[in-house]
């Protein structure tokens, strides 16, 4: 047993399972691909679970990746302990209805003795407790001796996640030694104490779950493996946790250079500098797959994680930004199985620069408050801060609540979490009813617009419709009829665009005969429109078969800026990135406002650049059609979709 450097063993593994038939590909990114099930990447097998489930074709049957893995369950705990950490690296070999169970056990037994060279006599594997067939294996084709190989329970070694595929697993443990021991007689594979650290997991996909207890064997048995690298990399190099791993170590010694600490000398330091080496380490993967900092989803998670590591880095004494320096040692030390690490270099580092420079432009008065705040929360002899002020300190100041909850408990106080949460909810609430198409309305009204049937919308190639009045309202409550001033009229069909998507209700008119209602806006909720109207001549009664009409020329603009608006945002991920993101827009028929995630103001020259090549489409004079179809057929056919 060798020690081998991290990127030697990735590459060993890769190139073991090649020679076994496998495809190899690259790390899929951290953010899932059609997934709404997952913030981040999590695991080895998460990007492939189309390919499990048959949804999807997989490219080859075998296939073998290293993946990028981000989990933050137990973000506070990181840097607390050596082995919290939340980015990590799976090794993996996968089997889509190919082999199962002997060559994956028989494969993983030749990879650790023959390839890795590790004694056979400190690996032990374990099973599910009824697995039969795999003490089989294990015991007679491997030969390892049936006291060696343990059964263990559905807890442990059975994979089963709601309904679905799912199957027992057979682990393997390396022994790393009495002194690692609880000592007692019984001490195997499965205990608490830290002796045992499993390496390998393999999952045997063979039923199919109904989720009640029920399980039918699949016609196409699946295999996929897990095995940490960190963790292979710490039984390689006989250190005791990922910390002390070759690529890992060097990017603390570089927080230990920057901050002149000594790591092993001071327990507070070293969480500090655990914290930093971990959160830059994953930071700087999650900006590379086109993460960037905001205030919600995987966004919210980067700036938690890049914030807190600023932070601990001003609790070690550094008084100036320094995660890029950080960051140079995590690119350097990674970049030969990532290479696009290099590639991006620039980028990752100027985002990395402009959220530490953002924090530490309001971090400091936000400090001082929640010092002020935590004094007199001791003063008054109580162990708890108030949500008021946490929520004032949050929504005024834009301190992160996490932040105020993590600083709290290092001075053993807690927040008052309920009032905070009752407070954000009543902000949430206005902020809902300031955006609502039908704000100001009673329950008991939109409990009735809820019930009536979505309207059928012929406006993409209708600019007149014939269409039935089957509702009515004045200010939000039903009536039977209007015979003048200002109603909303609800019809079976309707050519008119309601207000959605950035874009502006459409105008027109709605008559028949001795009728004429002038609709100034229009607007949906629900799938219901609501046609804004003033009577403009005779009656509107519930029942009228009338005509609407929408403002031809008006209606036009509009969709021209629209048209606009999205070569502006194409324009956009051409000059500054793909990753930039639609966060918001308005189109009307006079201009055009495009909101948009990126990491800082964008320059004049960019600004021309952009410019130039939104005229450039529209002088071309490219066709447009219009086609109705379901989300997966777009995005199959090209389209970008950016919602959700």
């Amino acid at each position: 047993m060798k020690w081998t450097s991290v990127n030697d063993l990735r590459e060993k593994y890769l190139s073991f399972f090649e020679s076994k038939g496998h495809l190899r590909l690259p790390s899929f990114p951290l953010i899932p691909n059609n997934d709404k099930s997952l913030l981040l990447i999590n695991s080895g097998m998460a990007p492939m679970k189309k390919f499990f489930t048959g949804e999807v074709e997989p490219p080859r049957k075998r296939v073998t990746t290293c993946q990028k893995c981000i989990r933050t369950p137990d973000l506070e705990r990181v840097g607390h302990t050596a082995r919290h950490g939340t980015f990590f690296e799976m090794l993996g070999n996968f089997s889509f209805g190919d082999y199962f169970k002997e060559e994956a056990i028989t494969w993983a037994w030749e990879f650790l003795t023959d390839v890795l060279e590790i004694p056979a006599d400190r690996l032990y594997p374990s099973i599910y407790v009824d697995d039969d067939e795999a003490f089989r294996i294990w015991n007679e084709k491997i030969g390892v001796a049936a006291d060696r190989i343990v059964r263990l329970g559905k807890e442990d070694n059975f994979w089963e996640h709601g309904t679905g595929p799912c199957g027992p697993c057979s682990e393997i443990y390396f022994d790393r030694g009495e002194k690692y021991g609880c000592g007692k007689p019984d001490c195997k594979p499965g205990c608490d104490c830290d002796r045992y650290m499993e390496i390998w997991n393999n999952v045997f996909s063979q039923f199919d779950s109904d989720g009640k207890g029920n399980y039918t064997e699949l016609e196409h048995k699946n295999i996929d493996t897990g095995m940490g690298l960190e963790r292979l990399a710490c039984v390689m190099q006989g250190v005791d946790n990922m910390f002390e791993v070759d690529g890992v170590r060097k990017i603390l010694d570089k927080v230990v250079e920057i901050s002149g600490k000594h790591y092993g000398e001071d327990n507070n330091a070293d969480i500090s500098i655990r914290v930093i080496t971990d959160h830059v380490r994953g930071a700087t993967f999650m900006i590379c797959d086109g993460v960037i900092p905001s205030n919600e989803g995987r966004g919210y998670v980067l700036r938690r994680i890049l914030r807190r590591a600023a932070r601990h880095g001003k609790l070690l004494g550094i008084n100036r930004e320094f995660l890029t320096e950080v960051c140079d040692v995590v690119i350097k030390e990674n970049v030969a199985g990532y290479p696009e690490l290099a590639e991006k270099e620039t980028y990752i580092k100027k985002v990395m620069s402009i959220e530490e420079d953002r924090f530490n432009a309001t971090i400091d008065a936000g400090l001082s408050m929640l010092t002020d705040i935590i004094r007199g929360t001791v003063a008054e002899k109580s162990d708890t801060i108030s949500g008021e002020e946490v929520f004032k300190l949050y929504d005024t100041f834009g301190f992160p609540i996490d932040l105020t909850r993590e600083i709290a408990e290092e001075s053993h106080l807690r927040i008052d979490n309920e009032t905070f949460m009752k407070l954000m909810q009543e902000q949430k609430v206005r902020a809902r009813a300031a955006r609502a198409n039908i704000s100001g309305w009673s329950e008991a009204s939109k409990t009735a617009i809820s019930s009536l049937p979505q309207t059928e919308f012929t406006g993409y190639s209708e600019y007149r419709t014939k269409a039935k009045v089957i509702s009515i309202l004045v200010d939000g409550d039903p009536v039977e009829e209007v015979t003048e001033g200002d109603c909303t009229v609800i019809l079976d069909r309707t050519c008119f665009y309601g207000e959605g998507g950035g874009q502006v209700g459409d105008t027109g008119t709605i008559y028949r005969d001795g009728l004429l209602l002038r609709v100034y806006d229009t607007k949906k909720t629900d799938g219901v429109y609501l046609h804004m109207c003033t009577v403009a001549e005779g009656i509107v009664k519930v029942g009228d078969e009338v005509t609407a009409d929408i403002d031809d020329r008006r209606r036009d603009a509009i969709r021209r800026n629209h048209s606009a608006c999205h070569l502006l945002q194409a324009a956009l991920r051409t000059v500054l990135g793909t990753h930039v993101e639609q966060a918001g827009s308005f189109v009307d028929d006079s201009r055009v406002r495009f909101d948009f995630t990126h990491y800082s103001a964008v320059t004049d020259e960019e600004l021309r650049k952009v410019e130039a090549l939104v005229n450039l489409n529209i002088l071309s004079g490219n066709g447009i059609v219009t086609k109705v179809t379901d989300p997966e057929t777009a995005k199959a056919e090209g389209a970008i979709a950016l919602f959700g």
